[in-house]
């Protein structure tokens, strides 16, 4: 890794970790977004484990307080998030006109979220579950509980990835590290 990829990965965890521990209402966020910018621009295994630090940290740290067991499942949830993005990368093409990219990337921006949902509250199902309560209950409760705050997250990040995603690109197209742009030769959407 050299160093203008080294400093901009530093710069988007500072960015990334600043945003997430900001008061804001439950379950909006931008963490999933630069995380999934990060698996497309520095490939899957970074964007993994950039997501896993990123709620790392979140866990300890979060305006919401400490997460307790359910980090691991918050780690694991971010990590998909940013390895898809590497996926995302190796799968997209140019070819889409501004308006069919942002309803892509909305799309894919909440099916993010609702993979990640599920994935969290299992975790709280399994929090319940070591508390006493019967397995299947348990793993309802959590899924029904969380019902109300992954249709917030879903809609967010929705309209999070579909109204950023084109801009943000032509931003990093734009930056210049080394002899090459940040993605490839030839720009992601231009």
């Amino acid at each position: 890794m050299n160093t203008s990829k080294l400093a901009s990965l530093i710069t988007l965890t500072a960015l990334c970790i600043a945003i997430q521990l900001a008061p804001r209402p439950p379950n909006v966020e931008f963490t999933s977004f630069i995380t999934f910018i990060v698996g497309l621009t520095q490939g899957t295994i970074m964007g993994a484990l950039f997501g896993a630090f990123v709620m790392f940290v979140n866990g300890f740290l979060s305006p919401w307080g400490f997460s307790g067991l359910n980090m691991p499942f918050q780690m694991v949830g971010m990590a998909i998030v940013g390895f898809s993005g590497g996926i995302y990368r190796k799968f997209t093409h140019n070819e889409l006109k501004p308006t069919q990219f942002c309803l892509e990337t909305a799309i894919l921006g909440g099916f993010i979220a609702l993979i990640y949902d599920i994935i969290t509250n299992i975790g709280v199902g399994i929090q319940f579950i070591l508390s006493g309560t019967p397995p299947m209950l348990a793993i309802f409760s959590a899924l029904a509980y969380g019902a109300f705050f992954s249709a917030v997250h879903v809609s967010s990040n929705s309209i999070v990835f579909g109204v950023l995603f084109v801009p943000f690109m032509k931003i990093l197209n734009g930056l210049k590290i080394g002899e090459t742009s940040w993605l490839k030769k030839e720009p992601l959407y231009s």
